[in-house]
C-alpha cells in the first residue's frame, strides 16, 4: 500500500487547523464537515468509503463504505485532488477545542487504532477501517463499544483530541488506567481491556463511572483531557428546562439578567 506523500503544517493552539500541501496529482481524504479552505486547482470530489479500494471495483467500494457504517460514520468521504501544475494547499479544521495529532503510519508498523470519532483526514491510500473487540467486557462497558476505528497504510493520518493531549510510552507489561472516554488512540501492540473500579463507595458515590480502561504495553497511547461526550454532557446539564439561563450562578438569577442587559 503506497499512500500519497503529503506535507503539512498545523496552526493554532486550542482551535487548531491543519494545512496540507499537495503536489500535482496528490490527494487527501477527509471526513465530511472538516473542510476549511483551499487554493485554486484543488478539485473536491465525494467518494464512496475511504478511497483505498477504488481499484477493486464496485464490491471493493461497497465493502469500504460498509465498514464506515459500522462505526456510525457517513458512507461517503471527501477527496481533494491537486489537478494543477504546481503545489497547492488545502486546510481542515478541528471540530471542537483540542489538538490535531499527526500519525505517520510508516512509523507505527502500518496500523493505528483510535476512537471512532477521532479521525480528521489522511493522505489518499490510507485505509480507514474498523477494529472489533474480542472481549465481552470491553464491548459492553468500554465506552466505544465493540468497534473502534483502524487506520492502516504507510502514509500520514490526522486525528483530533479534545482539550490537552498527553502521550504515554508504555514499556512491556506496564499498565496505564484511563477513563474510557479519554482514550484518543494507541499503537497496535497495546493490549486494551476494561477493569471494574471496585469498592462500594467508589461505585455508588465516586461519580467516575463503574469501569476504566486498562492499557498494557508495549506501545504508545494518546489520551485527551476533554472528550467531546464529557463537554456535551456538561453543556446539556447546564441548560435548564424552559430554555432560560441559570443566571451564571448569581443569587439574583433572572433579576440579575435584567440589570446587566442580557434580557
Amino acid at each position: 500500500m503506497n499512500a500519497h506523500e503529503i506535507d503539512f503544517q498545523i496552526f493554532g493552539e486550542e482551535m487548531q487547523f491543519v494545512e496540507i500541501e499537495l503536489d500535482p496529482q496528490e490527494a487527501v481524504v477527509a471526513e465530511a464537515g472538516s473542510f476549511m479552505m483551499m487554493d485554486s486547482d484543488i478539485k473536491m470530489d465525494t467518494i464512496f468509503g475511504d478511497g483505498s479500494n477504488q481499484d477493486k471495483g464496485v464490491l471493493g467500494k461497497i465493502f469500504s463504505a460498509g465498514k464506515r457504517m459500522l462505526t456510525g460514520e457517513s458512507l461517503f468521504m471527501t477527496a481533494f485532488l491537486n489537478i494543477g501544475q504546481v503545489k497547492r494547499k488545502v486546510s481542515f479544521a478541528s471540530p471542537y477545542p483540542g489538538k490535531i495529532l499527526p500519525i505517520d503510519l510508516s512509523e507505527t508498523q502500518g496500523k493505528f487504532i483510535c476512537q471512532k470519532d477521532a479521525f480528521l483526514c489522511a493522505a489518499k491510500g490510507v485505509s480507514i477501517g474498523i477494529e472489533f473487540s474480542k472481549r465481552l467486557g470491553r464491548g459492553l462497558f468500554g465506552g466505544e463499544g465493540f468497534i473502534m476505528q483502524k487506520l492502516e497504510g504507510d502514509g500520514l493520518a490526522f486525528v483530533h483530541a479534545g482539550g490537552t493531549l498527553a502521550k504515554k510510552e508504555l514499556k512491556s507489561g506496564e499498565v496505564l488506567r484511563v477513563d474510557t472516554g479519554c482514550i484518543v488512540g494507541f499503537t497496535q501492540h497495546v493490549d486494551y481491556d476494561i477493569e471494574f473500579v471496585g469498592g462500594i463507595k467508589n461505585t455508588v458515590f465516586g461519580g467516575e463511572g463503574l469501569f476504566y480502561a486498562t492499557l498494557r504495553g508495549p506501545g504508545t497511547v494518546y489520551v485527551q483531557s476533554l472528550p467531546f461526550s464529557r463537554l456535551a454532557g456538561r453543556i446539556f446539564a447546564a441548560i435548564p428546562s424552559g430554555g432560560n439561563t441559570k443566571g451564571e450562578g448569581s443569587i439574583l438569577g433572572g433579576i440579575g439578567n435584567l440589570l446587566d442587559g442580557d434580557n
